[in-house]
């Protein structure tokens, strides 16, 4: 299809994922990413290799756009870092404390990154195959704050948690500069790859 292009890559596979980086790094810069791959369902480590190393990796790994945009969930909010667990086995991990991660990762590189803006959504419980037809959020208002975080020049924050375009309550670990910082330490050595300067 022209003006199109697909590029796929399995993001449970630490290996492919790189592959995939330098996919996309061919075909760049562009002005905006949006790390919205995600699962809901399986063991620990699973769940970690895609929510949590593979859009660390590919921030690593990828050219730096001006804005960077990271899907979490509500669900975050029950979410605990379990860093001992994430350097090891991963075993125990749910999907709520990678979503937590996520936000771990948006303040770090918000902080990291200045010129940058860097956030994060929760696109709500939408009906998508992963939220099933039941969902009772609205599908539109699902991807609308992603679209306004790329695209509008009003969309000027970083480092924020946004909920149909507003800034919304978060679990306050994430403020913990601390834990961010070993947040990043765990992927930097689990993954063998380190967050660049910008």
């Amino acid at each position: 299809m022209a003006g199109k292009l697909y590029i796929i890559g399995d993001l449970s596979d630490r290996e492919a994922t790189k592959a995939l980086a330098d996919k996309i790094n061919a075909q760049g810069p562009f002005d905006t990413i949006i790390h919205n791959a995600g699962i809901y369902q399986g063991d620990g480590k699973r769940l970690a290799e895609v929510n949590t190393f593979a859009p660390y990796l590919l921030t690593a790994l990828v050219k730096l756009p001006p804005r960077l945009i990271y899907l979490s969930s509500g669900l975050h909010s029950n979410g605990q870092a379990k860093l001992e667990q994430l350097a090891g086995d991963c075993k125990g991990i749910g999907y709520g404390d990678t979503k937590l991660h996520i936000l771990l990762l948006t303040k770090a590189l918000a902080k990291r990154y200045p010129s940058i803006k860097v956030n994060a959504v929760n696109p709500g419980w939408v009906p998508t195959k992963m939220g099933g037809a039941g969902a009772p959020d609205d599908l539109q208002k699902g991807y609308e704050t992603q679209l306004w975080l790329a695209t509008h020049p009003d969309a000027t924050a970083s480092g924020q948690y946004y909920f149909h375009q507003h800034p919304q309550a978060y679990n306050q670990a994430a403020d913990d500069e601390q834990l961010q910082d070993e947040f990043l330490k765990v992927c930097e050595r689990v993954t063998g790859v380190k967050i660049r300067e910008q």
